[in-house]
């Protein structure tokens, strides 16, 4: 099992366990030692699972330990699709990367086994802004449909107070699936974001509270980017990327809202999570949906890049820059 591996700037420390996912599982800004990304309050198993894809939501939750996990093939619901299972969130979050380090990058490689696909993904701290690189080299020989989206969850020192959410989105879609008695939005509305409505009226989706466990889709972006600001300005991480790749947003709100194990009300987690394909409900259900998926040729290859900024603010973040 391999350890945890830290890349630093002056300004960030990032931490990276290539054995479970190639999941960025901690970032600290080193002025103020306040780190951004989310962490669970439950024990969880530093290992992949042997078959590279956890059989459902809970099998997953044993290795998710919060941060940023990346999505890939599968996003959401363990499915089978064209004859092949796809695991819960998809076998790129739950299985060892091969890598290489240096003191400020990461390169992570991996040949995926439920897709004739190969992905390298480099990860570069300079200054304030880790930068995620990733190419991905399609092998096979037919054309292949898949899912492929980052899921960084924020919590710690930057849900410590009230927050903001600021963005590039224009239109915002609540999930039709979401049942929960904490959950405050009227599945599948449809709003300008960020307001949507509400079970008790019009939801401001930009100021959350808790407890809430809801889930909704951002779009129509006309430039790619998100952000969350503690209101006190004690910190902020703006996250941006290429909106004609990943052209919406899972936003996943977990405030103290599930009450059942692992979560036991006690969990404080913010998904903005860039995507494909929305709904997050899986690979089979997309497809059945007629939802847009990535569908890859034989020889293809795709090169995107992510960034994500963190940095103490002096105001609202109306941009990534």
């Amino acid at each position: 099992m391999t350890a945890l591996v830290t890349i630093a700037s002056p300004d960030l420390r990032v931490t990276v366990s290539p054995s479970v996912g190639g999941t960025i599982t901690n970032i600290t800004h080193r002025a103020t030692w306040l780190s951004v990304l989310g962490q669970v309050p439950w024990d969880t198993i530093a290992a992949p699972i042997a078959s590279f894809a956890a059989r459902d939501e809970t099998e997953w939750l044993t290795r998710y330990t919060g941060g940023w996990p990346l999505l890939f093939p599968n996003g959401g619901d363990a499915c089978s699709s064209d004859g092949v299972f796809h695991g819960f969130h998809g076998e790129a979050s739950i299985a060892p990367w091969e890598f290489t380090a240096s003191d400020t990058a990461i390169r992570l490689t991996r040949r995926f086994h439920t897709v004739p696909v190969e992905m390298v993904r480099e990860l570069v701290v300079e200054g304030d802004v880790l930068a995620v690189h990733e190419h991905l080299r399609m092998l096979g020989s037919q054309p292949l449909e898949v899912m492929w989206g980052h899921h960084p969850t924020f919590g710690t020192d930057l849900l410590a107070g009230p927050v903001e959410i600021t963005c590039g989105g224009g239109n915002v879609m609540v999930d039709s699936g979401l049942e929960s008695p904490v959950n405050p939005l009227v599945p599948a509305a449809t709003g300008q974001w960020p307001i949507v409505d509400g079970r008790h009226g019009p939801y401001d989706l930009s100021r959350p509270s808790g407890p809430i466990s809801s889930l909704a889709y951002l779009y129509d972006f006309t430039d790619g980017w998100i952000a969350m600001r503690r209101t006190d300005n004690a910190i902020a991480a703006v996250l941006s990327w290429d909106a004609r790749r990943f052209p919406c947003v899972w936003l996943w709100y977990e405030i103290n809202g599930i009450q059942d194990a692992p979560w036991n009300g006690s969990t404080s987690l913010i998904g903005l999570e860039p995507s494909t394909t929305m709904p997050a409900h899986g690979l089979a259900t997309a497809k059945s949906r007629g939802s847009a998926v990535l569908r890859l040729s034989p020889g293809e290859e795709i090169s995107t890049t992510l960034r994500l900024r963190v940095f103490k603010p002096d105001g609202p973040v109306t941009s990534p820059r």
